[in-house]
């Protein structure tokens, strides 16, 4: 279209859109009832170290069968070489080594048994923790406007800990104790049936113990689990904006509401501790009523020369451990709890289906062969179902040329930069590249044929190298030094304390605005893509640190094709085209001079600018003139 032209402004009904995955990514955050299920669905991660689980296995055996035959070896040096009438001192001495034997034994067995358990726990935390940052960093933008970061970093770091303990102190605790009971049951049946008869009436009252606590404890591990991700959430999106909080003067309210928080978490935390306390008291307290039993009955039995006092001594040890492996367990059970509200949070997690895919059979293409054509065919979206941000966008922009998106804010000019990297897909239309839909277009080679340079400049921790090639392995030093030479960051760079080795913190906090912006730039031509999209790279910056990105910028650009979003309109003067946007519709399109001639919306938002000198030159608009 060689002439500019309004297009009248008009209502373009809104078609409903698939919102399954809004709504799962919606619930990630949202506590539900887990159990059992959402540990077993992280089981398939435990597989590959079944070997380990096994050796732990038979570890507990030797463990568990030594602590079992210590009671039973001091029943037999009392009522064999003790007790009697004529004491062996031999016999004594050879039960004395043979304990001090399965002492060691029992010892090693445990050591070993502990090493190999976490050895394999580690390693599946490991491969869960990997998993869920891969399918994070996966999700479409969308996943992320719903989901806070604060609650995303527990999820990858509390979470996955906290399901740690279930692999390690909770099954260790399962199968260690469990095997315990069962050899202790049997060891006082061995000694006396009848005795050990009796004893069994406490298993009914245990289990009902057991049961009377259960949904108190779950309940209770929901709520701290809820708090605390409440306070992490906060506390990771307030650090991210103390220069929001510092310059409006919150930090006062700010602390407050941290204050209530914690708060919250405390009397949570409390209540889980009373109630697992009285629950361990309660075993406690009925285990040493148990062992006053064993003492009236066996010592009657003594008296009556029914059994010996060693077997005396034996029950007594044995009623001690009946009730050790079961408050071992007990004092688990909160990690189970916690172990089973974490599984579920990660499940729900790794659950959400990313709203971005890649094709099943992506296209294949070289990337030399790739010219820039892009097309906007009669495109719709919005970030929510029924609120739509974008209305039938139809725009064509041929290889290498400058083309510029201006308008009011919220007009829809940053969601056209979004569709066209594809974070989101459109709801209605298609977006093509040299014909072909972005969509059938793998991901990873999409992005690195479309490259973006925003206002706000992300830096990564670590050297200036590192964030120039973006940790890539296939580009080289001197890829990294050319890179850098093109834009004109290479000078700058020369002069930090280890040029291009000098350590960048968090977001580039020890560099200057200008200097953020030409690295963006190098890495922008290192990663060399055929479209280029520049938020206003200067938009923000003062005139002398404008001056110094100038060069940069039109490197850059430079023999791409271009888009560039707007926020002074004297950007675009030398556009090979405008496309004017408002209330998310294009409704003028042209050259600057047609678009202030049409005396439209353009027009109106040029004479607001307060630029007024027709002789204006700006760095964009030399570039566009290549």
């Amino acid at each position: 279209m060689s002439g500019g032209h309004r297009i009248d402004l008009q209502t373009n009904p809104s078609a409903a859109t698939d919102s399954s995955t809004h709504a799962l990514a919606g619930s990630v955050g949202r506590e539900t009832h887990p159990g059992m299920s959402s540990l077993l669905q992280l089981l398939p991660y435990a597989r590959p170290y079944m070997g380990q689980f096994i050796l732990v296995l038979g570890l507990v055996v030797i463990y568990n069968a030594t602590s079992v035959l210590q009671p039973y070896l001091v029943k037999v040096a009392i009522d064999h070489d003790i007790a009697v009438a004529h004491p062996s001192f031999h016999g004594l001495l050879q039960i004395s080594f043979l304990y001090i034997g399965v002492v060691v034994l029992g010892t090693a067995a445990n050591y070993f048994q502990v090493l190999t358990l976490q050895f394999a726990g580690q390693s599946i935390i490991r491969r869960i923790r990997l998993d869920l940052f891969h399918h994070i960093t996966a999700q479409s933008m969308s996943f992320f406007d719903r989901n806070s970061i604060g609650r995303l970093v527990t999820n990858v770091s509390s979470d996955t800990e906290t399901v740690s303990q279930f692999f390690t102190n909770f099954f260790l605790s399962l199968i260690r104790d469990g095997l315990a009971l069962v050899m202790i049951v049997f060891a006082m049946f061995q000694l006396d049936a009848a005795i050990a008869a009796q004893a069994m009436v406490l298993l009914p009252i245990l289990f009902g113990i057991s049961l009377l606590f259960r949904k108190r404890l779950r309940r209770a591990y929901q709520t701290t689990r809820s708090h605390l991700s409440s306070v992490i959430a906060f506390l990771a999106e307030n650090l991210a904006g103390v220069r929001i909080t510092q310059i409006f003067h919150q930090e006062v309210r700010q602390a407050h509401k941290f204050e209530q928080l914690n708060g919250s978490h405390r009397q949570a935390n409390i209540h889980e501790y009373q109630t697992s306390v009285l629950f361990n008291r309660t075993f406690e307290m009925l285990g040493n009523m148990a062992v006053a039993g064993v003492v009236w009955i066996g010592g009657n039995a003594v008296l009556h020369h029914a059994i010996e006092f060693g077997t005396l001594y034996a029950f007594i040890s044995y009623i001690r451990n009946f009730f050790q492996p079961i408050n071992s367990i007990t004092q688990q059970w909160n990690t189970l709890q916690s172990s089973m509200v974490s599984a579920d949070r990660i499940g729900r997690v790794l659950a959400v289906v990313p709203a971005v895919q890649d094709a099943q059979e992506p296209v294949a293409f070289a990337a030399e062969d790739v010219r820039g054509r892009v097309e906007f065919e009669h495109v719709s979206f919005g970030y929510q179902p029924d609120q739509r941000v974008l209305h039938d966008i139809c725009l064509q922009v041929e290889p290498g040329a400058f083309i510029g998106l201006a308008g009011p804010t919220g007009a829809g000019k940053s969601s056209i930069m979004s569709l066209l990297t594809r974070f989101y897909d459109p709801d209605e239309g298609r977006i093509l590249l040299d014909g072909v839909d972005l969509r059938d277009f793998a991901q990873a080679d999409l992005h690195r044929l479309v490259g973006m340079v925003q206002q706000e400049v992300y830096l990564f921790s670590g050297t200036v190298a590192d964030n120039i090639r973006l940790f890539r392995e296939d580009i080289s030093d001197e890829q990294v030094v050319a890179a850098a030479e093109v834009v004109g960051a290479h000078r700058v760079i020369e002069r930090l304390p280890q040029k291009y080795q000098t350590w960048l913190y968090g977001k580039g906090g020890n560099l200057s605005m200008g200097e953020r912006q030409l690295l963006s730039f190098a890495r922008i031509v290192a990663l060399n893509p055929k479209v280029l999209i520049l938020d206003e790279a200067t938009a923000n910056l003062d005139s002398q640190t404008e001056a110094l990105v100038t060069q940069g910028l039109q490197a850059v650009a430079k023999n791409r094709t271009t888009l560039v979003i707007a926020h002074r309109l004297a950007t675009l003067r030398h556009a090979d085209r405008i496309y004017l946007l408002h209330q998310g519709r294009i409704v003028e399109q042209g050259t600057h001079e047609e678009l202030l001639n049409l005396a439209g919306h353009y027009s109106e938002l040029y004479a607001k600018s307060g630029v007024n000198d027709p002789n204006e030159k700006t760095a964009l608009g030399h570039s566009a003139h290549r």
